[in-house]
């Protein structure tokens, strides 16, 4: 697991949660809730995905290059937006 991509999936992925709670109002976690999800569903879920796209050797066998930045910012910036959707959804289907 390289550290600078999952620091940018992070990255991405509070940006991703924040910009789901502010398409759906309804079911945002507010914007520290948005950040927390989007942020550990971004470095987690961005590895995973990077795994299973195939995305993570061409990390290691490339380092850091404008691909791999891309890639990190994709996969986590979607990781981290679904997150925060879930959970989201979750929290005011029980709330109401």
């Amino acid at each position: 697991m390289d550290l600078t991509a999952l620091l940018i999936q992070a990255i991405s992925g509070a940006i991703g949660g924040n910009a789901a709670g502010a398409a759906v109002k309804e079911s945002s976690l507010g914007t520290l809730g948005n950040t927390i999800a989007g942020a550990l569903g971004g470095g987690i879920g961005g590895q995973v995905l990077g795994s299973l796209l195939g995305l993570g050797t061409a990390t290691a066998a490339s380092g850091l290059d404008i691909g791999t930045i891309i890639s990190g910012f994709a996969t986590g910036g979607v990781s981290g937006g679904l997150t925060a959707l879930v959970l989201g959804l979750i929290k005011s289907k029980m709330m109401g």
